[in-house]
């Protein structure tokens, strides 16, 4: 048959517009329903992410439309036999082209949106970022095989519908699954999500495509001409085999947790300048041009602080949270992880922002505090620790956002949040009127007694 007939007869040609207006709904309203393409756009952006995004709405898709379309081939070429028509042709050549254009249909499902997200966001896919989007077009071949013989044992007009239907639900359905948890990891839908700087373990993304494919080529071997019982021996093989694979495929996945499949962090690349500190920023972040404009307030606002007395130690290092990943790191004495980018970018709250994180992490009191107020066994503590981080906010021009962070905090734990927010800003605000030297004094005063306030409650 040629090219032209080919085309002419597949149901991939003739459902395209079914499965291209689903491309374009999911993309352009779903895809950006919580963010818009200037929000997007504006970063942070990292292509393993984005190529996840993507194709996080249409996995599914492509797997449901593939197995239908192929099961309706499987049906056609059962229905005009084939086998008996072409003898001397091998089945699997029969069969690749006749599956053909389904899995076509069905890599475009999935290769559409990613290269439409990639123009998007102007970012240039590395190998590591396209891995999902490979397991996904394996997994449709394994799908357009299943499907195939699917096709050769049942009447089509019911069976594909149903077989498209029912994978549709039963992928979507995974997500549900608590107890036991491998079928979110072996779906072929990861169900763990990339967060910037991280990258899919091999087992994340294997793991799904040998479950299907052992099943698929299982199948396959029944296609085998071959005289005698050999043929049974080696579909029994296979069978036995395929079945193996599955459940040892079952038993790894069963180890990870939800929503939490093997990944590598720490990938993203980064700008690093000057020492002491040393100020690392992500290349893809979107504030990276401002890399020095951030050292400069980070160096400006701990001078300051010391300079003040408040005890507050120049780090080594100072690196973009961005680059964290999901194993948080936690800041120390020399080492500070602040949220560079988020702050520094178009969406973020600017260098006041930047500074305030800079007190967040670099002022500390020579004592430990709840979490949060509902840990707390008293209250007593709050006015003159907020005092205290007042005053040194507003030695380096972050009293705003820090004050607006504290009134929140205020308002969901206390009945009389301004009463509260009143005191700290008048103690804050007659120690600022101090002598300098004095003002030191009282910094530390105050932070003793805050001290020894959440000491003694804690004590009682």
């Amino acid at each position: 048959m040629n090219l032209r007939t080919r085309l002419r007869t597949t149901p991939a040609v003739w459902t395209a517009p079914i499965w291209l207006g689903i491309i374009g709904f999911y993309y352009f309203y779903a895809l950006h329903f919580e963010d818009s393409y200037e929000e997007v756009i504006t970063g942070p952006l990292w292509a393993p992410e984005q190529v996840e995004l993507a194709l996080s709405y249409f996995y599914v898709f492509a797997y449901a439309i593939t197995l239908g379309l192929a099961v309706w081939e499987g049906g056609r070429l059962r229905r005009d036999g084939v086998w008996q028509l072409a003898p001397g042709r091998p089945r699997y050549g029969v069969a690749a082209h006749t599956l053909l254009p389904v899995v076509a249909a069905g890599w475009l499902i999935l290769v559409l949106p990613v290269v439409m997200r990639l123009i998007e966001t102007r970012l240039v896919p590395t190998p590591a970022a396209l891995a999902p989007l490979a397991m996904a077009m394996g997994i449709v071949c394994a799908y357009a095989v299943l499907g195939c013989a699917i096709g050769h044992i049942t009447p089509r007009v019911i069976s594909a519908p149903l077989s498209a239907v029912a994978v549709f639900y039963v992928i979507v359905e995974t997500v549900k699954y608590d107890d036991p948890v491998w079928p979110r990891h072996v779906s072929g839908q990861p169900d763990t999500s990339l967060g910037f700087g991280e990258e899919y373990g091999a087992a994340t993304l294997f793991i799904p495509f040998l479950f299907v494919a052992a099943l698929a080529a299982a199948v396959a071997v029944w296609w085998i001409r071959t005289a005698g019982g050999s043929r049974w021996v080696i579909r029994g093989a296979a069978a036995a085999a395929a079945v193996a694979t599955m459940v040892a495929c079952t038993d790894v996945a069963s180890g990870w947790a939800i929503a939490d499949g093997p990944v590598t962090s720490g990938q993203a690349a980064a700008r690093c300048t000057g020492h002491a500190p040393r100020v690392c920023m992500a290349e893809t972040g979107g504030a990276v041009d401002e890399l020095d404009d951030v050292r400069g307030e980070i160096v400006r606002s701990v001078s300051r602080l010391r300079k003040a007395g408040a005890n507050v130690q120049m780090p080594e290092t100072v690196s973009d949270s961005l680059l964290n990943g999901r194993d948080r790191k936690t800041s120390s004495h020399t080492v500070w992880w602040l949220p560079l980018s988020r702050q520094a970018g178009e969406r973020g709250g600017g260098m006041p922002f930047v500074r305030y994180a800079v007190l967040r992490t670099g002022v500390t009191f020579p004592c430990a505090f709840p979490a949060s107020f509902d840990e707390a066994p008293s209250a007593d503590y709050v006015v003159n620790r907020d005092a205290a981080m007042l005053w040194a906010a507003t030695l380096i021009d972050a009293d705003k956002p820090y004050l607006a962070w504290r009134k929140a905090e205020y308002g969901g734990a206390f009945q009389n949040p301004r009463q509260v927010l009143a005191k700290v800003r008048e103690r804050a605000d007659a120690a600022r009127r101090l002598p300098a030297d004095r003002q030191a004094r009282w910094f530390h005063k105050e932070q003793a007694k805050a001290c020894r306030l959440v000491s003694r409650k804690a004590g009682s």
